[in-house]
């Protein structure tokens, strides 16, 4: 018997490629369950750390309940979002990461299935950062500050996204040191650079 496949459908009903049950995109549901993953929990939500870290210390906040992004979010979701954001600065005044800076926010357009809050240092000094696509995932206004999320998801009673199109531009933003004004020839030279920071 084949693997299990999942069919998704976008919003003109016209079927997308089945998705196997294994797909990279399904990851953050197996690291929830992998005790390796794991940092803490409670009823309603899971801490991991991210696998694939884009700074020294990144870590997933994701809650139980079946939310698939941002986009399914509304305002019975007031008091998760600001739980996340709690648990969050929970994480960040640990001893463990005294002297570090964070950025606490969500990404624009979610690659990964299950809504997720990303708590990640602000070094953004890791081996698994290797593109443009990663580094301005974080750098620019396609992430988005969870405190605003949650101010926006209070006052209006739900949470605005920019367009795919807004998304792609930011995405393809040209590379910019996020601590100063150098502007890199490439990922090399930037991730050589984001060094003088880190030291």
């Amino acid at each position: 018997m084949g693997p299990k496949r999942i069919l998704v459908k976008n919003q003109g009903n016209v079927a997308k490629k089945p998705k196997l049950s294994g797909h990279w995109s399904l990851g953050l549901l197996d690291a929830m369950k992998d005790p390796e993953c794991v940092v803490k929990e409670d009823d309603t939500v899971v801490v991991i750390k991210d696998k694939y870290p884009k700074a020294e210390f990144h870590y997933l906040i994701a809650p139980k309940e079946d939310i698939s992004s941002l986009k399914k979010v509304d305002k019975t979701h007031i008091d998760l979002l600001e739980h996340m954001q709690e648990l969050a600065e929970t994480i960040v005044n640990d001893n463990q990461h005294k002297d570090k800076s964070f950025r606490m926010g969500y990404h624009a357009e979610a690659s990964m299935v299950r809504l997720h809050l990303h708590v990640i240092s602000n070094d953004m000094n890791s081996n698994a950062l290797k593109t443009k696509k990663h580094w301005n995932s974080f750098t620019t206004d396609f992430f988005l500050d969870s405190k605003e999320v949650c101010k926006q998801l209070k006052e209006e009673g739900t949470v605005t996204l920019p367009s795919a199109e807004t998304c792609k531009k930011l995405l393809d933003t040209p590379l910019k040191c996020h601590k100063c004004e150098y502007i890199p020839k490439h990922m090399p030279d930037l991730k050589k650079h984001i060094m003088t920071h880190v030291q």
